[in-house]
């Protein structure tokens, strides 16, 4: 056989043997390439997929669960333990012997002192006697000048309001100073004397006299007297814009004379 080739390499001429040679290389080149092709890329097997290939019976392995390890938790405290931790007592927590620092300022306590019985002042009204029986009255001296009677305004400035009559003379006019002020605002009242209420604790009798000197004219029960008229109860007394009624005290059934032990 190889003398056949070569006396086959003899026969062909030099040009050819080379070209021959250079077709043999390209074809040699590209068998390799084809034989060296490129191998697929290698997928990386978990172990789930590799136990399932090794054991073809076994079941899928489930999603992995989370499992929580609670370790020394201390139960609820029930609801008289949480009234007393509100009120300042913890019975299950044992006091911590250390310093703890806290970087707020600790609250300040508000310290109430105790209430203390005060003594009454000097001035203060002296306590109730309980008096048991029929006690004796005591008369004296008058606190003021007796009280004989009242006007009481019906009409006008200082409705509802009232004025009293004392023993003797009463002059009556708008001035504080007056015996009888009607001081209520009613400025057609003469400042001083508009009139005069005399009670006479000889005969128990009221007189009303008015003052002829004066401008504006007063009138009883819608009359004008021009002299003294005796007053009955609820009698009516026009001065100015307001109207007075006469409500008596003293009279025929009873004087400040009838008390025993009075002294003027």
């Amino acid at each position: 056989m190889s003398d056949e080739h070569d006396r086959d390499l003899s026969n062909r001429a030099p040009g050819r043997l080379l070209g021959s040679l250079r077709e043999a290389l390209n074809a040699a080149g590209r068998e390799d390439a084809r034989g060296q092709s490129t191998p697929p890329p290698l997928r990386p097997v978990s172990n789930l997929e590799a136990s399932s290939e090794l054991d073809p019976t076994a079941p899928p392995n489930p999603e992995p669960e989370t499992t929580l390890l609670l370790r020394n938790v201390s139960p609820l405290p029930s609801a008289a333990e949480a009234a007393r931790a509100a009120r300042g007592g913890t019975p299950n927590i044992p006091p911590v012997d250390r310093h703890v620092e806290f970087d707020a300022p600790p609250t300040t306590r508000v310290v109430r002192p105790e209430r203390e019985r005060l003594a009454p002042p000097s001035d203060a009204p002296a306590r109730t006697r309980l008096v048991r029986g029929r006690q004796p009255v005591k008369r004296g001296t008058f606190y003021q000048d007796p009280v004989v009677g009242w006007l009481v305004v019906v009409g006008g400035p200082g409705l509802g309001a009232y004025r009293p009559i004392f023993e003797g003379n009463n002059t009556i006019g708008r001035s504080p100073t007056q015996r009888i002020p009607i001081d209520f605002g009613d400025d057609a009242i003469s400042s001083e004397e508009q009139a005069y209420i005399r009670y006479d604790s000889t005969d128990r009798t009221f007189l009303f006299v008015p003052n002829l000197a004066k401008t504006n004219v007063v009138s009883v029960n819608d009359k004008r007297p021009t002299s003294a008229v005796p007053l009955v109860a609820m009698d009516v007394i026009t001065m100015g814009r307001t109207q007075l009624v006469f409500v008596p005290f003293c009279g025929p059934e009873f004087d400040w004379s009838e008390l025993p032990d009075i002294s003027d």
